[in-house]
Formats: structure tokens, C-alpha cells, sequence
């Protein structure tokens, strides 16, 4: 696992070096916007349909999404009682309560995953995020943003989700696995090739994110609740939880990674469109993946 967050964070430093640096003049949000669009909109549909085609689907999915709603319950509930209890100003509160929430599933949780437990952990990581994170980011984290913020979207939660292409490339993997189609060797190959650069993308894409700038001293009271609880009780809840399931072992450790992931960077659009305190959410963001490369090597440690 350590060196596999070695070679992970070697990327995200080159992120993080592309914004200090600039090279060739090109800035940083923008070529992100262009990395995280092509991913987004066609590498990762293309990587969904090929494991999800051929996964095993059923009891396990069930148990995957289950667990994952259970984590990002926690992390709401928490959050939600926590500055409620010191009376954080509101836009502050709806950010730090998305970001207590949903963890980068995706983004940081499917390279941990596949580079660490094999191809096959995966399908893990993405019915952890498809199959909930998400379709309850996109639903719920509107409603709570809305009731946060200032500025008021009324776009309707289905109209968001049918905007989301690998929830799209999800069903439609979800359908010919259902019915046994076949998985042609030919778009075999091309899926692969899309599928392979998803990865790297990803991580550069992450650390062009990460963003230093809007941290202050103050903001540490305010961070400090959401590490504890990402990084270590939403992941020991799911843990204990999942002994209490039938579960092969390398899948409760896959799941149980995907809930010890840092703050989802996907949540900054939320902040940004609905008036919440995007600083602060991309100051967790930015913390929260700093110390997730402590943290995950020491989960995985005591999973294994």
C-alpha cells in the first residue's frame, strides 16, 4: 500500500506543480476543467461499462451500496450535529457537512483500490460511488446546499443525475450483464485502451485541485471534526457493520478503504453554484487527501 500511495502521490504532485508553476502558460482550474471533462464524459463511461458488464452483481451490490449509504449517513449525522452544536455560520456548515459526507470514491478511491488489491477491487469502488455516493450527492447534497446557501438553483435532482455520463454507462452495464450479453473481444480491447488512462488523468486532475491559497489558521477548529470523522469513524462504522454480513474478506477491505477516502472533490461545485463556503470545502478537500496518505496505509495495515 505505501508504495502504491508513493507512486499515486508522485501524480498528484505533479498537479500540484502544474498550478504553482504554469507551464507553457496554461492555467491550472482550466486545464483541470478539460482533464476531469474528459474523464468524466467518456474514459470513465467506457472503464464503468467494461467492469460493470462482467462483474458479479446482486447480494454483494446491495450489501456495497448499503454500507456506502450507511458511511456517508454517518458522516452526515455528524457533521450536522457538530456545527449545529457551535453554531457555525450557515454557508460554513453546509460546506463542512458535504465534506464530512462523501468521500472521493472515484477520483482517489479507485486508483487505491485497483493499484493496491488488484483489477478485479475495481467494480468495488465504482458501485461504492455509482450505486450511492453519487446519485446522494447529486439529491440530497442539493438539498442540503440549497438550505445552506444563498443562492438558490432550482434544477431538478433527476435532471442533474441524467447529466452524470457514467451513471448512464452504469445502467446500461447494469442491462447486458442482467441478460448475459456476451463482452465482444473487439470493444473489449477499445474499452481498455479508454479505461487505462483514467487513472493518471484522475490523479493529476486531483492534485491540479488541491489549493492551498484559502487556507488560514482559523479554519483548523472548523477542519479538524471533518478529519476525524472521514478519515476514522465513518470507516470504523462500516467496518463494524460489515462483520455483521456475509462478506468475502478482500471485499470488506475494498469497501472499507473506499469509506476512509478524504473529502470528495466533486462537492466543490455544489459549494461554488449554491453560495456555501467553497474556500473551506476546498481547504478540507486539500487537508483531508494530505492526511488520507497517513491514514489509508494504516487501514489497510490492520484490514490485512
Amino acid at each position: 500500500m505505501l508504495t502504491v500511495l508513493i507512486q499515486m502521490a508522485a501524480l498528484i504532485v505533479c498537479g500540484v506543480a502544474w498550478r504553482a508553476l504554469r507551464p507553457l502558460g496554461l492555467d491550472a482550474d482550466g486545464m483541470r476543467h478539460s482533464l476531469t471533462s474528459l474523464v468524466y464524459v467518456l474514459l470513465l463511461p467506457a472503464l464503468v461499462l467494461k467492469v460493470l458488464w462482467i462483474a458479479p452483481l446482486g447480494g454483494e451490490s446491495l450489501r456495497i451500496a448499503g454500507l456506502a449509504t450507511v458511511g456517508i449517513a454517518v458522516g452526515l449525522l455528524s457533521a450536522w450535529a457538530w456545527f449545529r452544536l457551535v453554531h457555525a455560520p450557515r454557508a460554513a456548515a453546509g460546506a463542512m457537512i458535504l465534506a464530512t459526507a462523501f468521500p472521493n470514491a472515484t477520483y482517489l478511491g479507485l486508483p487505491v483500490l485497483q493499484q493496491s488489491l488488484g483489477d478485479w477491487a475495481s467494480r468495488i469502488a465504482i458501485q461504492y460511488d455509482l450505486f450511492s455516493c453519487t446519485p446522494l450527492l447529486l439529491s440530497l447534497g442539493v438539498v442540503i446546499a440549497r438550505a445552506h446557501g444563498d443562492h438558490d438553483e432550482e434544477e431538478h435532482v433527476l435532471r442533474a443525475l441524467l447529466k452524470v455520463p457514467p451513471l448512464w454507462a452504469a445502467l446500461a452495464a447494469v442491462l447486458l450483464n442482467a441478460f448475459q450479453v456476451p463482452f465482444p473481444d473487439a470493444l473489449k480491447g477499445l474499452l481498455d485502451m479508454l479505461g487505462n488512462g483514467v487513472i493518471p488523468l484522475m490523479l493529476v486532475a486531483l492534485g491540479m485541485g488541491l489549493r492551498w491559497d484559502t487556507w488560514h489558521r482559523g479554519m483548523l477548529v472548523r477542519l479538524l471534526p471533518v478529519m476525524v470523522v472521514q478519515l476514522l469513524l465513518t470507516p470504523l462504522v462500516v467496518w463494524w457493520l460489515s462483520t455483521h454480513l456475509d462478506m468475502v474478506h478482500g471485499v470488506r477491505t475494498a469497501v472499507v478503504l473506499e469509506a476512509a477516502m478524504p473529502t470528495m472533490v466533486l462537492g466543490i461545485v455544489l459549494a461554488d453554484r449554491y453560495g456555501l463556503d467553497s474556500g473551506l470545502y476546498a481547504a478540507a478537500v486539500t487537508l483531508s487527501t494530505a492526511l488520507s496518505m497517513f491514514t489509508l496505509p494504516l487501514w489497510f495495515g490492520w484490514l490485512a
